[in-house]
């Protein structure tokens, strides 16, 4: 896997990465739009990473550490290069700095319906916590 790059996405990336995650994502998040994208590589620039192959992206992960808890999110592989270490070269990547900072525990939000996500995050060392529940309220700015 000597051709794979793994890099920190700039802004000239976020179309790009909005498009790939159309093919690559499963569902769509509320904050899956140039703002929302745009917001977190200028807040975090280090958050959004990309794997590229041959120049073309090939796969994205976004990791968050708060202080308390390292949170990663949109893990995506192009179907094309599924099943080639690219999801794990990018999650190595995103627990690296976690480690470093002092994080503890990685979590992942994945949809239950989404099984290939959940191969992915097993076959990563994840394992789901059953008890428990997602609380969510969308926000609104007024």
């Amino acid at each position: 896997m000597t051709d794979l790059r793994i890099r920190a996405a700039t802004p000239d990336d976020l179309d790009t990465v909005l498009t790939f995650w159309k093919t690559a994502a499963e569902g769509t998040s509320i904050s899956d739009d140039r703002d929302g994208v745009e917001g977190l590589v200028a807040r975090d620039p280090g958050a959004l990473i990309l794997a590229e192959r041959a120049g073309a992206l090939a796969g994205t992960v976004i990791a968050g550490f708060d202080g308390w808890r390292c949170h990663l999110y949109r893990l995506a592989v192009h179907p094309a290069h599924r099943r080639q270490g690219i999801g794990g070269a990018l999650l190595a990547a995103a627990e690296e700095p976690f480690v470093e900072l002092g994080g503890r525990r990685g979590d992942a939000m994945v949809l239950t319906r989404n099984e290939t996500g959940q191969h992915a995050w097993r076959a990563a060392g994840y394992s789901p916590e059953e008890q428990w529940r997602r609380w969510v309220k969308p926000l609104t700015v007024s």
